[in-house]
């Protein structure tokens, strides 16, 4: 008999038919007149009670049946009479695939720590905590696919080996060939990376984003979505050294339609997010979080408010909250600014514009006042700062300069300014950290439980 989804057993037309489905055991409870076992596949949060009449099945043929073990039950369809599900099944036959020892499968009824499964990385996706998070990941992952492919972006690929640091702030995971018990030397006594794999230093892309400017002014509108790397030394609860990144880049963009396709994309996922995975909100929102719902549905109800970071500053000056950072004109706003703007002050999301020139990165386009710089960050309830971005200083001379200014080493980034030597035209666009979405989505307070098995200072478990 072909094998049914536990997703798809709800479906009426089901009810009163043989159906096969296939899983690990959740509990098992029972006497010796009947035993119940409670069983998952993954496709749901939502269990299946599976019904063993002991009139037809022995103790030794259950007896494998624990926590963890993975079977196969061949049975009926049937209404439930309990409470907790609306469909169970009368089992008629019973396969064992792979059984778990009760004395060391560390996934037992008894409720975990999150902090004790991040050491159980490998087994946590079978909890149902984590197959909820996992499967709202994948669907926020689909809906950005579908957002830019509906609006005619190009998804484009861009190198996760590079030369170039695009953040400038040199946190990067260097890749080598070289022995390094062993490294050759040039005449300063420094490493010879002309004996290296490519002839030169390379590392661990931070940002797909200068590759994408160069897609962009070709393609028209491209989106990158891929793995990035950070060596910073960050334990804290929203910091990974591995994570995934979503940067689209559109030519002929300034600063506004930035921030419309911004306000648009957050809004289009969290959408998919509440019309796809329902079950599994609700269940992280009972558990975890019960504001959750009402949060998504905030962010979606409300339209974003577009302030200057000086109106921010001032703002923030102005009240009489107690924040724990210092603010003034020139600082890098906190989350406790950012959160203190978009909870207290307006509360709506917020997208900051116009920012110092000092505190943000070289290739953004600098306004009239030689002051600021045209970038957005768009900050959300709890969580502050979830996208970052801003219009391309498209000027090869301004763009020059800038770099002189910061001794930025170019020269390896030749292909970058010749962006703004042929054919240069405005353009723009902004990150996405996707593990910053997902715990926004999921209500989780650790960005180490929604990435499936997290790279962070002193981890590379699993």
């Amino acid at each position: 008999m072909k094998r049914t989804k536990i997703i798809d057993l709800f479906r009426p037309e089901l009810l009163g038919k043989e159906v096969c489905v296939m899983g690990w055991v959740r509990t098992r409870r029972g006497n010796k007149h009947v035993q119940f076992v409670a069983l998952n596949d993954g496709s749901t949060v939502k269990n299946v009670q599976i019904v063993f009449d002991m009139a037809q099945f022995t103790d030794e043929q259950l007896k494998p049946i624990t926590t963890g073990a993975a079977i196969k039950v061949d049975g009926t369809l049937v209404e439930s009479m309990g409470k907790g599900q609306s469909v169970e099944i009368q089992a008629g036959a019973l396969e064992i695939f792979g059984t778990a020892d009760p004395e060391t499968y560390p996934l037992q009824k008894k409720g975990h720590t999150l902090e004790f499964l991040r050491e159980k990385a490998h087994l946590r996706p079978r909890t149902n905590t984590f197959g909820a998070i996992l499967r709202v990941r994948s669907a926020l992952a689909f809906a950005i696919h579908k957002f830019f492919q509906e609006r005619g972006f190009f998804y484009l690929n861009t190198p996760l080996i590079t030369a170039s640091d695009c953040e400038g702030a040199g946190a990067m995971f260097q890749v080598t060939t070289l022995d390094l018990n062993n490294l050759p030397k040039n005449e300063d006594g420094k490493v010879d990376y002309s004996a290296d794999f490519f002839g030169k230093s390379t590392a661990l892309t931070v940002s797909g984003q200068l590759e994408g400017e160069l897609g962009a002014t070709a393609l028209g509108a491209i989106y990158t979505f891929g793995p990035t790397f950070r060596a910073e030394n960050s334990n804290t609860p929203r910091h990974l050294s591995e994570f995934w990144m979503i940067e689209p880049e559109v030519a002929f963009f300034d600063i506004t339609d930035n921030m419309d396709l911004a306000e648009d994309f957050i809004k289009y996922c969290i959408r998919y997010a509440l019309d796809n995975c329902r079950d599994d909100i609700d269940f992280l929102a009972e558990h975890y979080d019960n504001e959750l719902v009402d949060r998504l549905k905030f962010v979606l109800d409300n339209e974003f408010v577009r302030l200057s970071y000086t109106d921010g500053v001032r703002i923030l000056e102005e009240s009489k909250h107690k924040f724990e950072f210092p603010v003034y004109w020139g600082a890098d706003l906190q989350s406790e600014h950012e959160r203190y703007l978009v909870e207290e002050h307006f509360k709506k999301p917020v997208i900051l514009t116009d920012y110092p020139k000092e505190i943000k990165a070289f290739y953004m386009k600098l306004n009239d006042d030689n002051k600021t710089v045209r970038a957005m960050d768009v900050l959300f309830p709890k969580i502050g700062e979830i996208i970052g971005g801003s219009e391309r200083e498209e000027n090869y001379d301004k763009l020059s300069a800038r770099i002189e200014e910061l001794d930025i080493p170019m020269k390896d980034m030749w292909w970058y300014l010749d962006t703004r030597r042929f054919g240069t035209v405005p353009h723009a666009g902004f990150g996405l950290g996707f593990e910053r979405l997902v715990l926004f989505v999921t209500g989780m307070t650790n960005i180490r439980d929604v990435i499936p098995f997290p790279r962070t200072p002193n981890n590379a478990e699993f």
